[in-house]
């Protein structure tokens, strides 16, 4: 089968097809026949090297953790899906040499749910990682209704979704983004906050995936909480302030909730552009030249 990877680290010009082994669902998988993976940001660090932690399958590399597609094989003990099945699923990345980004890819029967039906497969691609994301942050603070929150890289792939999933959960928010993006916060129903303006207020916490820092803490009330993609840059607890690095985990379960939400249109799925394989490396660029308010999808 065909897959992008790369066997040393650099720029785009690194990513090539080659063709792979087919993998093989052992006890608990499912082999899904890829109709659709996304690029994200966190991508473009790994593939160049600059990403802290190594890799644990080492080089080569195949890139991709969300992927929508359609079972092609079930492994022993897999009684939820058969063949044929729409699906989508996360799978936890750099864990495997063989991610997404390929014709076939084998994940955990459990990191799986059914696709939302009607859905194109390149926009219920961009679900997986962000939709998690979204929900996973939220539920670190379990925060009840009425409370405000700050959410940065509000108009991105991850943004995006936790505003919806806060509307959803009663919570008031502030979306922190690019002047270009004023509109898509408001119809989310939150405020809309400027990169440029000099945020003022306190909120009861921020969920900054866009990883603007600690200095957010400052916006954030006595006791409040704070989810970062990395941990705050201030060693001590800052007046009693929560503080929690996301790790966004599998959850076919979870999943399947947000299908739902995305069924009834209370989650938006965007999608910015469709790159085919050979031309992953113009994928990884348009990431990197930033502006993104949508999956940067890649399909065989």
């Amino acid at each position: 089968m065909r897959a992008v990877r790369y066997v040393e680290f650099g720029g785009p010009e690194v990513l090539h097809v080659a063709e792979v082994p087919m993998p093989e669902p052992g006890p608990g998988q499912v082999r899904v026949r890829v109709a659709a993976s996304v690029v994200h940001p966190v991508d473009l660090m790994v593939r160049s090297g600059r990403f802290p932690a190594p890799l644990p399958a080492g080089l080569p590399y195949t890139p991709g953790w969300d992927v929508a597609g359609s079972v092609d094989a079930v492994g022993p003990s897999v009684d939820e899906f058969t063949v044929g099945d729409e699906v989508i699923g996360f799978s936890p990345w750099l864990q495997t040499t063989v991610g997404a980004h390929a014709e076939y890819v084998v994940l955990d029967a459990a990191w799986l749910t059914s696709a939302p039906a009607g859905v194109p497969a390149t926009e219920a691609a961009t679900l997986p990682t962000n939709g998690l994301a979204a929900a996973q942050a939220l539920d670190l603070l379990a925060l009840p209704a009425g409370s405000t929150v700050l959410v940065t890289g509000a108009a991105g792939q991850v943004g995006g979704f936790v505003l919806a999933l806060a509307r959803a959960a009663g919570l008031h928010t502030t979306g922190l983004a690019g002047a270009d993006d004023r509109e898509f916060v408001e119809s989310q129903g939150a405020a809309f906050l400027s990169r440029t303006d000099d945020p003022t207020g306190t909120f009861d916490a921020v969920i900054d995936l866009a990883v603007i820092g600690s200095a957010l803490l400052d916006l954030i009330r006595d006791g409040g909480g704070y989810v970062a993609a990395s941990p705050p840059l201030r060693p001590e607890p800052v007046r009693g302030i929560r503080t929690f690095a996301l790790e966004v985990l599998p959850d076919g379960s979870r999943l399947g909730e947000l299908v739902t939400l995305v069924s009834s249109g209370t989650i938006p799925l965007r999608v910015a552009d469709v790159y085919p394989f050979a031309d992953a490396a113009a994928a990884h660029d348009r990431l990197a030249r930033g502006g993104v308010r949508g999956g940067v999808v890649i399909v065989p």
